[in-house]
């Protein structure tokens, strides 16, 4: 049986998560530790009901954890909406070999878990672009993104990511959730012809999906979570999001408060819509999570909409 991608190298319990807390953060003895979500790549806890702790899963995520702790703290005071802040910072020991942080939690659901209807997404989809457009100032690269790689998954190429993004599908169809439409296939095919948008690259999350966008609420944007691909790279990287998440009138209002995005870049932003949306809806397949699932393979037929 192969062991799927999201497998944890170490998986941290809440019993260990709170013995090491305790053993480095003297304040934080004896706060109660409940697990809180679990991704890819990160192990994520809530302590003391106030502060929220990531630890990894696995070793290819050690890096986005040091460029969380580095890089978060001179991002958030420039951003609209709220990012996590690490406060406390765990350095790697013989109990656990790897750093980890916390920050003060930021109240939310994903959107994957709320799934609001799509006609009642316009300010949520408003926010969001008004924060991407903070976030890809080339000001804000200037200032903070020398220490970042360049796009090292290569989101931005949409004839990589269409290539990968095939065999996701077939995944799906072999899990009986998904049902070949004619329509993301012809966009993958043609994407495969595609080249990276060209432009100096900006500051991008790096991984912004259904998952990683908070909800108040009321709906609104409560913040956007989980930094640890942060980057610089085209901005297409992050405008993913606006054809996986938004779909008609949200969309508009997306693009509205973002600006203008030019063919290529929108071409290259679907393709990792479609690529991001199949990838997540495999997983949640494979580990039951149905709202996810229902949210990313509407996220497929949103990538190729209007």
């Amino acid at each position: 049986m192969t062991t799927p991608e999201w497998a944890p190298e170490h998986e941290v319990t809440a019993e260990l998560a709170s013995t090491l807390i305790a053993q480095r953060f003297h304040e934080l003895r004896g706060a109660p530790v409940e697990r809180l979500a679990t991704g890819w790549d990160n192990t994520v806890f809530l302590v003391g009901g106030e502060w929220v702790f990531r630890f990894p899963r696995r070793r290819i995520a050690v890096p986005g954890v040091e460029r969380e702790i580095a890089v978060l703290p001179v991002l958030a005071p420039r951003l609209p909406l709220p990012v996590p802040v690490p406060r406390f910072a765990g350095e790697p020991s013989d109990d656990f070999p790897w750093p980890f942080w916390g920050a003060r939690t930021i109240r939310g659901r994903e959107l994957a878990d709320v799934r609001p209807p799509d006609g009642e997404r316009a300010a949520l989809a408003a926010a969001t672009g008004a924060f991407l457009r903070a976030l890809h100032d080339p000001v804000l690269a200037r200032d903070a993104g020398g220490g970042l790689p360049l796009d090292p998954m290569d989101r931005a190429d949409p004839a990589i990511r269409a290539g990968r993004t095939f065999g996701r599908l077939d995944a799906l169809t072999a899990l009986g959730v998904w049902k070949r439409d004619e329509a993301v296939t012809a966009y993958l095919t043609e994407a495969l012809g595609r080249t990276a948008p060209g432009g100096d690259p900006v500051i991008v999350h790096g991984d912004l999906h259904v998952r990683h966008l908070l909800l108040a609420p009321d709906g609104r944007a409560a913040g956007v979570i989980d930094w640890g691909d942060v980057c610089v790279a085209d901005p297409a990287v992050d405008l993913s999001l606006a054809y996986a998440g938004f779909t008609g009138a949200a969309r508009e209002a997306f693009l509205a408060a973002y600006g203008p995005v030019p063919p290529e870049r929108e071409a290259a932003a679907r393709t990792l819509a479609l690529n991001l949306s199949a990838t997540l809806a495999e997983y949640a397949a494979s580990t039951g999570r149905k709202a996810l699932l229902a949210e990313s393979l509407a996220g497929l037929r949103r990538a190729v909409g209007e």
